[in-house]
C-alpha cells in the first residue's frame, strides 16, 4: 500500500529532494515518518543503493547537523561518543565530542562493529544522552540515528541483539531503483556532489515544533487503542512467534500512526495508519521459534494484520 503524505511542508521536502534521490521516494517518506516520530531508523539493504545519500540529503533539507560513523571491527566506543584529552597548556583534561553529538547521525554498517561498541549507542538512542567517564552529556535536539547494515554479507559481522533492534522505531530497505530511474542515473551520472548545495526547507525549531504537535495534539481513540492492543496480542499468540511485540514496540506503533495521521492533515488515527506502517514497525521486533527461523517476519506481520478485525 502506498504511503500518503499531504502535509504541505513535508511534501515540500520530498519534492525538493526528488532530483537527488531518484527512485527513493518511499524510503524518504519512511525516514521522515521515523524522524518526526522521534525514533531511530534501521536501513537494511545492499551497498550502493543510496543509504548514505538519503541520510545526508535529509539532514540538509531539515537544516540539521550531520555526523557519520563508519563501523569497523576495531571501532571503539570513544570513537562514537568522544573522549577527554589532556591539554598541556591548561593542565586539565578537555572533552572532545564524538560524531554522536549531531542532530542526524549515520551509523554505517552497524553490524560490523563489536557488541561493546554497538552498546555505546543504546543510551544515546534511549535517553538522548551519553555518559562518559562518569559524566552525563545531553545530546542535541532533535536527535536521530540512521543505522545501516547489509542483510546478505555476514562474514566479520556481529548480529544486533534483540534489545538493540527494539530501539529502532522502523526497519526499512531502499531496494533497487526502477529501470527508468536507473537509466536517468546512468544518463546523468551521480548527483552525490550536488547534495551539498541543498538548501534547508525546515529549520531546527520547526522540526521540534512539528514533533511536539504530533505527540501532543494527535489523538488515538479508544477504538484505535483496542485495535492496537488486538495487533499486539496477535503477535504474542502466534504459533510461529516465540516473543511478540514489547510494550516499547507497541508505543512505537502508536507514535508512527500519529505521525502518519499528521502527515495526512488529520489530528486523529485511523486503521490505515496502522495497517500501512505496521510491517516496518513490528517485523524486526518479532522473535521466531527455532523451527521457523527461515520465515520472513514481514510476511508474518502482514498475515497477522489480515487476521485482526478492523474496527468499524
Amino acid at each position: 500500500m502506498p504511503i500518503e503524505i499531504t502535509d504541505p511542508l513535508t511534501q515540500k521536502v520530498i519534492v525538493s529532494l526528488a532530483p537527488y534521490l531518484q527512485g527513493k521516494e518511499q524510503a524518504l517518506k519512511l525516514a521522515l515518518l521515523a524522524f518526526f516520530s522521534r525514533g531511530h531508523l534501521l536501513i537494511e539493504d545492499l551497498p550502493g543503493l543510496g543509504k548514505t545519500r538519503l541520510a545526508v540529503a535529509l539532514a540538509k533539507a531539515l537544516g540539521l547537523t550531520f555526523g557519520r560513523v563508519q563501523c569497523t571491527s576495531d571501532l571503539l566506543p570513544s570513537d562514537i561518543t568522544g573522549l577527554s584529552v589532556y591539554n598541556k597548556s591548561t593542565g586539565i583534561f578537555e572533552f572532545h565530542q564524538g560524531p554522536i553529538f549531531n542532530n542526524i547521525v549515520l551509523v554505517d554498517e552497524i553490524n560490523r562493529t563489536t557488541p561493546k561498541t554497538q552498546s555505546a549507542l543504546l543510551e544515546a538512542m534511549a535517553e538522548e544522552q551519553v555518559t562518559i567517564e562518569g559524566k552525563t552529556y545531553k545530546l542535541p535536539e532533535p536527535f536521530f540515528i540512521i543505522a545501516t547494515q547489509n542483510p546478505i554479507e555476514q562474514f566479520g559481522t556481529f548480529a544486533l541483539p534483540d534489545s538493540q533492534l527494539d530501539r529502532f522505531i522502523m526497519r526499512i530497505s531502499i531496494g533497487y531503483p526502477s529501470r527508468d530511474f536507473e537509466k536517468d542515473i546512468l544518463r546523468g551520472g551521480s548527483r552525490r556532489d550536488r547534495i551539498e548545495s541543498i538548501k534547508p526547507i525546515i529549520g531546527k525549531e520547526d522540526s521540534l515544533e512539528i514533533q511536539r504537535n504530533i505527540r501532543g495534539n494527535t489523538t488515538i481513540s479508544e477504538r484505535m487503542l483496542d485495535y492496537i492492543s488486538d495487533i499486539i496480542h496477535a503477535t504474542r499468540n502466534n504459533k510461529f512467534i516465540k516473543a511478540g511485540l514489547s510494550t516499547r514496540g507497541a508505543l512505537a506503533l502508536s507514535y508512527i500512526a500519529k505521525t502518519s495521521a499528521y502527515f495526512q492533515g488529520r489530528d486523529y488515527v485511523i486503521p490505515e495508519d496502522l495497517r500501512v506502517l505496521a510491517p516496518f514497525t513490528i517485523a524486526h521486533r518479532l522473535l521466531l521459534k527455532e523451527e521457523y527461523k527461515e520465515l520472513d517476519t514481514k510476511e508474518i506481520t502482514q498475515s497477522l494484520l489480515q487476521q485482526v478485525p478492523i474496527p468499524l
